[in-house]
């Protein structure tokens, strides 16, 4: 019975202090794509905490850590636009149920089947709308609604902000990104020894709220409404004629394969991390089915599996499903007790990480690993990202998978 307990003392004091580095990380993240995606910062945080308790709990993949994911920001900012969203929720609890059917009909690892070409190109095309967008916002500017836009609006707004107007401010918020954006890369390329469990995201963002505090700047902060359910939308019965609708299903689907692929190729990778904590990729993809149908109760983000967050955990040391679960309550606790330290937090330094982030995702790495494989990988791959681009989030995969069938 010592011997025991002994073995799990260790085991719950990783897990603790993994949830914790976890709950740091998630804090920014989970803000910053909610505001990107067109929600409340509270309703990407209350995803955050489904993700953590209800998937952690039940999930195949005990390592992996879930919540909102900027692979989802497009698809869920098209989904509102075409949409509204106040039907949102109804999208994303269909996607959970399907999800759910997929685990229980033992299909999930199906997803990993599809073309790397078009899974890289999806991702890079992702990227790319990412930082379109989030650069507008990273200087207190409105984006434009489609990606290619963003793209050729960026030299205005760059010239706006290098020569600002009488009352604009953008030239504030502009330094406050790039600031967030040096210290962000400086930190993870110079943190050392146990300083580099601190995400440079968290130091990036705490440290841009000190100065506009400390300075007053008249930029744009966080808003947060005075209670919780405010951010509440519950799914109501009347959305039940939306279910005639084509396009519902359309944007349904897409979501259910986004979130399903991103989840279950991160499980991979979680797995090839973590050797000793096998992965049941049907249960994996049920759990998500779960989280997401409860996201979607509630009118709130949907979310999948997150390769940064799930990485740190590995790293940090998480034996056990209990880290991802125990981040999910620390999280819960803040919005409970502390949201109101969000509304000192400055727009600009949260679009600023998913500038980075955007940024990560346009991996040129990726384009030398797929032309090991022929020219035509890449060939795919491109056109996956322009299609993407140019179009939107649906399309360009649809173009990807039709170029990829048509190869085989």
């Amino acid at each position: 019975m010592t011997d025991e307990t002994e073995v799990k003392t260790p085991r719950r004091t990783a897990d603790l202090m993994s949830s914790l580095v976890l709950f740091l990380i998630g804090i920014p993240l989970n803000l910053g794509i909610a505001l990107a995606s067109g929600v409340s910062a509270t309703a990407g945080l209350i995803s955050g905490v489904i993700g953590g308790i209800v998937v952690g709990i039940m999930a195949g993949c005990p390592l992996q850590v879930t919540g909102p994911a900027t692979g989802l920001i497009a698809m869920v900012w098209q989904i509102i636009e075409r949409h509204g969203l106040e039907n949102l929720g109804l999208v994303v609890f269909l996607a959970g149920v399907i999800q759910i059917l997929i685990g229980y009909f033992r299909i999930g690892p199906w997803f990993r089947a599809v073309s790397p070409a078009v899974i890289q190109g999806m991702l890079a095309g992702i990227g790319v709308l990412i930082f379109a967008s989030q650069f507008h916002v990273m200087m207190d500017a409105v984006p434009e609604t489609a990606g290619i836009a963003n793209l050729l609006a960026i030299p205005g707004t760059i010239y706006e902000s290098l020569f600002p107007g009488r009352d604009s401010v953008q030239h504030i918020a502009a330094f406050i990104g790039l600031m967030t954006i040096v210290l962000v890369v400086v930190w993870n390329r110079f943190a050392v020894g146990r300083m580099k469990v601190i995400p440079g995201a968290l130091i990036g963002v705490a440290v841009a709220t000190l100065v506009t505090q400390v300075l007053n700047l008249p930029i744009t902060f966080v808003i947060v409404p005075d209670s919780l359910f405010d951010d509440i939308s519950f799914l109501s019965p009347t959305q039940a004629s939306l279910l005639m609708e084509p396009s519902i299903w359309l944007s349904v689907f897409a979501l259910t394969f986004i979130a399903s692929a991103q989840t279950l190729l991160t499980s991979t990778a979680v797995s090839k991390l973590a050797p000793h904590s096998p992965t049941d990729y049907n249960r994996e993809v049920m759990a998500q089915g779960t989280g997401n149908a409860v996201a979607g109760l509630l009118g709130v983000l949907p979310m999948s599996g997150v390769i940064v967050r799930s990485a740190a955990n590995v790293q940090v040391g998480a034996q056990t499903r209990w880290s991802a679960v125990m981040h999910g309550g620390w999280i819960l606790l803040f919005i409970l007790f502390f949201a109101a330290f969000l509304r000192m937090i400055p727009i600009a330094s949260l679009a600023a990480v998913l500038v980075y982030t955007g940024c990560k995702l346009v991996n040129p790495r990726a384009v030398r690993d797929l032309a090991q494989f022929g020219m035509s990988e890449v060939a795919i791959y491109g056109a996956t990202v322009l299609a993407i681009v140019v179009t939107d989030l649906l399309t360009g995969i649809l173009i990807g998978f039709g170029l990829a069938t048509a190869k085989l």
